[in-house]
């Protein structure tokens, strides 16, 4: 069976990323997947900054990395890159963490112009990390996640339609490299 870990590198679970969120779980969940969460700013802040290696929860984490097929690297842009809370839990990864893994980046951003933030910010950091299957992903405009009153969200029907392509892509990837191997 194909699991999978969604690593959400944003600073709030009341931020549009948390729509893109929803639909990769809700994703993965039709699809008989299992998947896990790991809310980096729900891990201790002094485990994240003091690059403490033995943090019971960081290790957990990493555990579910481990143990996980898929990986979805999920971040917001700022300052044309993935945010520094992300950076600090990828730090934590050991050196080959996601080798053998299919990592699917999602970012959300607030214009076209942090657009090749995957290609030139985050997905370096993945290949450091072992990645060598790392899918294009998606970039997704902030207008194209919206709020809703019941503190929903609804994704612009490309958006989705994107997302379940590469949704579908990640899942195809994982099941072609657990064939070979």
């Amino acid at each position: 069976m194909t699991n999978a870990v969604i690593i959400y590198g944003g600073n709030s679970k009341q931020s549009r990323l948390k729509g893109i969120l929803d639909k990769a779980e809700s994703y993965f969940n039709n699809e008989g997947i299992v998947s896990d969460t790991i809310f980096v700013h729900d891990l201790p802040a002094d485990d994240l900054i003091f690059a403490n290696f033995n943090s019971e929860l960081i290790l957990k984490a990493n555990e579910q990395v481990a143990n996980a097929d898929i990986v979805v690297v999920l971040t917001p842009v700022y300052k044309a890159a993935y945010t520094g809370i992300l950076k600090t839990y990828l730090d934590l990864l050991p050196q080959k963490g996601l080798e053998g893994k299919t990592v699917l980046p999602l970012v959300l951003g607030g214009s076209f112009g942090h657009l090749l933030a995957i290609d030139y910010a985050l997905k370096p950091v993945l290949s450091a990390l072992g990645a060598t299957n790392i899918l294009s992903g998606a970039y997704v405009l902030d207008t194209q996640v919206e709020k809703t009153e019941e503190r929903g969200y609804v994704l612009a029907p490309e958006i989705t339609e994107r997302l379940d392509r590469v949704l579908q892509l990640s899942k195809e990837e994982a099941d072609r490299y657990f064939a070979i191997k």
